[in-house]
């Protein structure tokens, strides 16, 4: 029993040299970061929102100082950014894609709410009649125009005739949103199993409402939904799908797809890789098909 007491006294007393030791043991290894990005926080603006840009710079950036990039817009930068980043880099590499700026649309601060935060920022409509924290696309809208394009152009050699935009969900539904409210601003859209249901499919009333105008949108389109999203969800993505080509929008090229095997979330890698492919189309280097 001695032995035991002087074994356990020997083993509690080394225990603040060993966990010392294991701590000492613990290299400190830099964060890992995404290459040629950055974070850029802006000031409050006049609507009281505090919005922060994931900025990607394509490779050649540094080395050609005079030449301008397209640049896509990502809502949900918090979430998606890392994705589309990822999916740039692949199809640029296979030239299926022009170098691009990537920036994704999010907000500054720590341990914040984000689903509050988009309901207020990405639906153009009200939820329902009684959520006044909802329904403020419009305003989200005016701030991209009015604070981050010029930022982005002025700052970042972005191109103002080459904007484009994806969003998946409630960013779908506000990418839907912002081709019908003001589709002078981009020349694409990625619109990810968007939110139609919204309002009682009120994204369905614009698209209707302004096919009646007669009026052109110079634009490509991509849409997705997915194969095992909530049904009532994937019907009204389906109702739109379906509706577009009644709707014959002057000069719009889109497409439709939908991602089979995948539930909500996991449709955004291949919704926005093949978004991309679609949308960037006109300006990629190469056809994506393989040389003979």
């Amino acid at each position: 029993m001695k032995r035991f007491v002087l074994n356990l006294t020997f083993l509690l007393s080394a225990l603040p040299a060993a966990s010392a030791w294991a701590a000492d043991a613990v290299p400190a290894y830099p964060p890992h970061a995404i290459g040629n990005s950055l974070l850029r926080a802006l000031p409050k603006n006049a609507d009281g929102r505090s919005y922060q840009l994931h900025i990607h710079l394509p490779a050649s950036y540094a080395k050609e100082p005079k030449r301008r990039y397209p640049v896509l817009y990502v809502t949900d930068g918090y979430w998606d950014f890392p994705t589309v980043v990822s999916s740039y880099n692949n199809l640029n590499y296979d030239k299926v894609v022009p170098e691009f700026i990537t920036v994704g649309l999010g907000y500054a601060g720590e341990g914040l709410d984000y689903g509050q935060l988009r309901a207020w920022e990405l639906s153009p409509v009200r939820m329902n009649p009684l959520a006044s924290d909802t329904g403020h696309a419009d305003k989200f809208l005016a701030a991209l125009e009015r604070e981050i394009f010029p930022l982005m152009e002025r700052d970042y050699r972005a191109d103002p005739a080459q904007r484009y935009l994806a969003g998946s969900s409630l960013g779908g539904l506000f990418t839907l949103h912002a081709m019908y409210a003001k589709p002078q601003l981009f020349k694409g859209y990625i619109a990810a199993s968007p939110a139609v249901v919204a309002g009682n499919d009120w994204i369905i009333g614009q698209a209707k409402a302004y096919a009646a105008t007669g009026k052109p949108i110079k634009a490509r389109l991509y849409v997705t939904g997915a194969e095992y999203e909530w049904p009532g969800f994937l019907a009204g993505i389906q109702r739109y799908q379906a509706l577009l080509p009644e709707l014959k929008h002057p000069e719009l090229v889109f497409q439709n797809r939908t991602i089979d095997g995948e539930r909500h979330a996991g449709t955004k890698a291949e919704s926005y890789t093949r978004g991309m492919r679609f949308v960037f189309e006109p300006l990629a280097p190469e056809t994506g098909k393989s040389k003979d």
